[in-house]
This record gives C-alpha cells, sequence and structure tokens, in this order.
C-alpha cells in the first residue's frame, strides 16, 4: 500500500501531553495511516455508546427490540434513550419529559441496555459480543462494566468500527443513515465539555457535528459529521462526505488539552488528505 498523507498528521501524537496515544484513518479501502500502539488496550468510556448503540440496531434489525417500544420513563422509547431524549438525568432521575430535552445520560444507555438483555434473552455483554464484537473482528475489545462507558479495547479496534460506520455491512445502509439522522429536531442540550449547544443534534447514538461550536472535530468536518468521545481521552469520528474516519485513543482524561489538540488534529487530517 502505497504511504498515505494522512501520516504527518498523526505525527502530533507524540507531542501530545500523554503517556500513551494511539490514532489512525480509515477510509473505504481500510486503515489507511496510523500512530501509536495499536494493539494497547485502553479505555473508551462514552465512545462505548456507539457500540452499544450498534449492538441496539442489531436488535431492531432481527425484530427482537423495536426502536419505539416503550422503554425508561413513562412516554419514553427505545429511540429516546439511543438520542439521549428520554428525560432521564445522569443519575438516572426523570428531569424532563420525552423528547423535550436533550439530557446526556449515562444511565439511559443503562436502561437500554437492560433492555435488549431482556429482549433477546441474554446478559447485554454477551449480546454485544455476539452481535457486534465478534462479527467485526474486535477481538481485543471488552464490555467492563457499564454499557454507557465500560469497554476496554485497543485503538485497531476502534478503526474497524470507524470503518463499519463509514461503509456499514453489520447493518444495512438504511439502518445506519436512520441512526445518523438527527432524532428529535431541535432539542436544546448541553454537550459534555463543550457547554450548551442549541440545538444539541444526536442520532440513535452517535453525536452529530452539525453546526456546533465548540466541538471537539475540527473545522474542516462537514456537518455529517458523526461520532463519539469519551472521558477517557478518546474520540472516533467519522466524516461521510471526506469519505474517512479518525479514531484515537489515550491514557490521559479529557480535558483542556484534548479541546484543542483534536480539533487540530482533525483539520490537520483532513487537509492532507484533501478533503
Amino acid at each position: 500500500m502505497a504511504p498515505w498523507p494522512a501520516v504527518a498528521a498523526l505525527d502530533a501524537l507524540a507531542r501530545w501531553p500523554v503517556g500513551t496515544a494511539a490514532a489512525g484513518v480509515v477510509d473505504p479501502g481500510g486503515v489507511r495511516a496510523t500512530a501509536g500502539p495499536l494493539d494497547e488496550p485502553l479505555a473508551w468510556a462514552s465512545v462505548t455508546k456507539l457500540l452499544t448503540a450498534l449492538a441496539t440496531l442489531v436488535a431492531v434489525e432481527e425484530e427482537t427490540v423495536g426502536l419505539d417500544d416503550p422503554a425508561g420513563p413513562p412516554g419514553a422509547t427505545v429511540r429516546h434513550l439511543l438520542a439521549h431524549a428520554a428525560g432521564l438525568g445522569p443519575d438516572g432521575a426523570v428531569l424532563a419529559a420525552p423528547g423535550t430535552r436533550r439530557i446526556y445520560s449515562n444511565a439511559g444507555y443503562e436502561v437500554l441496555a437492560d433492555v435488549v438483555a431482556g429482549a433477546t434473552g441474554v446478559p447485554f455483554a454477551t449480546y454485544l459480543a455476539e452481535a457486534v464484537l465478534h462479527p467485526l473482528e474486535l477481538a481485543g475489545t471488552r464490555l467492563e462494566g457499564s454499557p454507557a462507558a465500560g469497554a476496554v479495547g485497543p485503538v485497531g479496534d476502534l478503526l474497524r468500527l470507524g470503518g463499519e460506520l463509514l461503509v456499514p455491512a453489520l447493518v444495512a445502509p438504511a439502518s445506519l443513515t436512520e441512526a445518523t439522522t438527527v432524532a428529535f429536531p431541535g432539542l436544546v442540550g448541553v454537550l459534555p465539555g463543550f457547554g450548551r449547544q442549541d440545538p444539541n443534534d444526536w442520532g440513535l447514538g452517535p453525536e452529530l457535528r452539525r453546526h456546533k461550536s465548540p466541538h471537539w472535530t475540527g473545522s474542516r468536518n462537514s456537518p455529517r459529521t458523526f461520532g463519539h468521545f469519551g472521558q477517557a481521552g478518546g474520540f472516533l469520528w467519522v466524516d461521510p462526505d471526506a469519505g474517512l474516519a479518525c479514531g484515537c485513543l489515550t491514557d490521559r482524561p479529557f480535558g483542556p488539552w484534548a479541546a484543542e489538540a483534536w480539533p487540530r488534529l482533525s483539520d490537520e487530517v483532513l487537509a492532507e488528505a484533501g478533503r
């Protein structure tokens, strides 16, 4: 494979104030550039939600779960839980009526996993492994604890997930399109680490870049970019317009360093790729 121009952009990881960092870039043909230890397991934190959402979409396609099945607080559905629109707060308390506010909630994803487990008849970690991890050959990744934030795995697996979200094979393209379309448009909410967003657009699992500012992706990322970042210091974005996905894991929690470094890296990757 010929050298890919984004290699120079990834050299920035060596200057980040972290102990360990690994990242890579994927296009429809596969992984095009990497930096750092690809096989070292690192915490995914809330990037885990992309795995949990994908497992839920598999269950929907299997007709085991329905997006509009009741789930969570009265009036809420699986769709609400996926989109952080069920009204559940971070600790599981009901803070709003379903569909009225975008309240980022790990507790909502734990409820969602319980719904999937109840419908499939197997523990959620088992279903996640059978429905997502094994088919995508994410052999180094496992769920340790919460389905909202408990995945641990190497950046090599994260990049395989990016490839699936760029060109889906595990779920139908129509399912991914629905998951990356704004669910419950117009809802105001707080994007963790970046403050109030109006609107705070979200899909069925992935956060949607749209026109948010400030944001953890770059200014060159298209509004159709989607993905997730985690407080453990990693992210995965997929830009359908650029035809690229970029993922990163580190051993330093998210903070001002990441809010500065990640958008710069994203812009440099896209610029060097000619996007």
